[in-house]
């Protein structure tokens, strides 16, 4: 009997030696700008499958912090901030106002963005090829995809050429985008018109009472995150009034739009994901070089039917999602 005593007080002696010598698990802090806890969203569950992909299991040997502002992207600093106190072992963030506030917040804990303006002219990070400091990851440059989306508008209808420019004016990433468009105007031989919204709630039908009064023959909506909450109730509108559209963010195809044109989030997100596995395992963020999005096409010709527009076949199949 003394000797299972013995026995016993040793064993228990060796196992609590080795759960306190456990190292704990890594901590990643997640920023989203659109999603909210109920329906983290399709970007999320995207980073989440590739990390398992990757081995990694929620609770075992990862821990994943998420931050929703919901559309609100005043709440985004104070959620980066949280994260960056916390000192989470990296941060992911994917808005204009998340990096910035990263940037603001802490040198030490590696960022892995998504970014759509140029990081470089920005003062984001020193170089792509080698960012330096503790930011690195994604870029999908608004610029490149804006003179394509408007070439893909006018050549699904030719004859619009007054278009309306739906954006959020809260951000400098959503501020830039109509300085994009309107500097393309007399290349593309079009006029652009101003159709400004504000915060989470936006007054849309005041920007589409705006666009008929100014005689908008087409419509462009900008990527935004309080935008992308509310492209049904948009695209629905977009068609009543007979707006031949395009939309920077994908899905709005799914939901009735015309067209989308936009940098593939679920791919990004995925490789996001990759960037995390690479900080984990030791690299720093300064030694991995920033990577280029790849851009995605889709198109409802339902909408367009109901348009009255025939998309060229060979538009079509450049798409790479075509909803017949």
């Amino acid at each position: 009997m003394k000797r299972f005593w013995i026995f016993a007080i040793v064993l228990f002696w060796i196992s609590s030696s080795g759960a306190a010598d456990a190292p704990p698990i890594p901590h990643i802090g997640v920023v989203s700008s659109s999603g909210d806890p109920r329906s983290p969203g399709p970007f999320i569950d995207a980073f989440r499958q590739k990390l398992r992909d990757l081995g990694y299991a929620e609770g075992k040997n990862v821990a994943l912090d998420l931050r929703f502002a919901e559309g609100k992207l005043d709440r985004v600093p104070s959620l980066v901030e949280e994260l960056a106190r916390q000192n989470v072992s990296a941060l992911v963030v994917s808005s204009m106002p998340a990096i910035r506030a990263a940037k603001r917040a802490t040198s030490a804990v590696p960022v892995i963005m998504l970014i759509t303006v140029d990081p470089v002219a920005t003062g984001i990070i020193a170089s792509l090829s080698r960012p330096g400091g503790n930011i690195t990851g994604i870029t999908s440059l608004n610029r490149d995809l804006r003179r394509e989306a408007i070439d893909l508008l006018r050549e699904a209808a030719p004859s619009a050429a007054r278009i309306g420019v739906l954006w959020n004016t809260e951000g400098r990433a959503s501020a830039s985008a109509l300085k994009d468009y309107e500097a393309l105007a007399s290349t593309r031989k079009v006029q652009f018109q101003s159709l400004e919204v504000r915060g989470a709630a936006p007054d849309l039908e005041g920007a589409f009472q705006a666009a008929a009064k100014g005689r908008a023959e087409a419509l462009i909506v900008v990527g935004n995150p309080a935008l992308s909450r509310h492209l049904k109730k948009i695209a629905d509108m977009a068609l009543e009034r007979r707006l031949p559209s395009i939309s920077e963010r994908g899905g709005y195809t799914a939901v009735g739009g015309l067209m989308d044109y936009s940098a593939d989030y679920v791919e990004n997100f995925r490789r996001l994901a990759v960037y995390v596995d690479k900080v984990l395992k030791g690299a720093k963020p300064g030694d991995l070089a920033i990577e280029k999005s790849t851009f995605h096409l889709a198109m409802n010709l339902k909408t367009a039917q109901q348009l009255g527009l025939s998309i060229p076949q060979a538009m079509q199949k450049r798409a790479d999602k075509v909803i017949r």
